[in-house]
């Protein structure tokens, strides 16, 4: 009569440690949120509130934005129908055209280790410097070649300093007259500044912050290179390098939909390799910048 074969404990030691990596890999990377927030999505009525990012299709995949090679942030100018990037090495403040190329240059000095722009109103912007922590307002003419960050309004936050993980994102709130500043990570984090900039001179000078401690765990990224608030629907977009992927949140920060930049997904041929901007036009078109020049535009498809 034959024995039963029992595993050896060896085997089963090295079992027990392949699910634990398994299970720090997954945490690591937020698998185990990702996979419930997706099968509650296709279990649940489709929300005709969201903007819905998994209908994005690439219309225009890697294009190389032309004497460039540092690109980081991205923002959209309702007036002049253009988009604004800025760059941290030399640092430049870059318009460019809806389709990518380069409209004018405007040298940068003073800003440090700028991350971000956002646009605010007419000629108005914010630019992050992100080591330093500091949102620095700047005012642009159509003849301004250079910008002196000592001539600007600006202030600093100095909170969770820690390196290089400092802002990364910005986006605008024009209505509610909210900045949304992102924490890259370590922690990750999103601030609604109130406050800053000053638009009203008569008023006193009252600057509030304050962030969303269970949002921003709900979220199931890695981290945040970008933020765009659309101003139709009051939802936030939240633009992950590190985990491929584009995240809508609602005015309660839950997350509604997302969009992947991995290769075979919304069309893409190859996977995004640095995402570093969003920006979203009038018309719900999203444009992308990926490090070191590379130019992404997403639409969604006519009904």
């Amino acid at each position: 009569m034959r024995r039963l074969a029992y595993p050896k404990p060896l085997f089963l030691l090295l079992c027990f440690i392949v699910l634990v990596l398994l299970g720090i890999a997954g945490q690591h990377h937020r698998y185990f949120e990702r996979l419930w927030f997706n099968w509650r999505v296709m279990s649940q009525p489709v929300n005709t509130d969201a903007i819905g990012l998994d209908g994005y299709r690439v219309t225009l995949e890697g294009q190389k934005i032309e004497g460039l090679d540092d690109v980081s942030a991205l923002t959209y100018d309702p007036v002049r129908k253009s988009l604004f990037t800025v760059t941290n090495k030399n640092s430049e403040l870059i318009e460019l055209s809806l389709d990518g190329r380069i409209l004018r240059r405007i040298a940068l000095t003073g800003f440090g280790d700028p991350e971000a722009v956002e646009f605010i109103s007419a000629d108005t912007y914010v630019i992050t410097d992100e080591r330093q922590q500091r949102l620095i307002k700047i005012h642009l003419e159509e003849d301004t070649v250079f910008l002196d960050a000592a001539d600007a309004e600006q202030m600093t936050l100095g909170v969770h300093m820690s390196g290089n993980k400092g802002f990364e994102g910005l986006a605008y709130d024009s209505v509610g007259k909210r900045l949304f500043v992102a924490k890259e990570r370590d922690p990750m984090l999103i601030y609604e500044v109130k406050g800053f900039p000053h638009y009203d001179p008569e008023k006193s000078y009252a600057v509030h912050v304050v962030n969303n401690p269970k949002r921003d765990a709900g979220l199931f990224v890695r981290d945040l290179s970008s933020l765009q608030y659309d101003e139709r629907t009051g939802h936030l977009l939240a633009l992950s390098d590190e985990s491929w992927l584009v995240l809508e949140l609602d005015v309660d920060g839950r997350p509604l939909s997302t969009m992947s930049l991995r290769k075979g997904r919304q069309g893409l041929q190859a996977t995004v390799p640095q995402a570093e901007g969003i920006a979203m036009d009038d018309d719900g078109t999203l444009y992308l910048v990926s490090e070191p020049n590379l130019f992404y535009v997403f639409k969604k498809p006519a009904q």
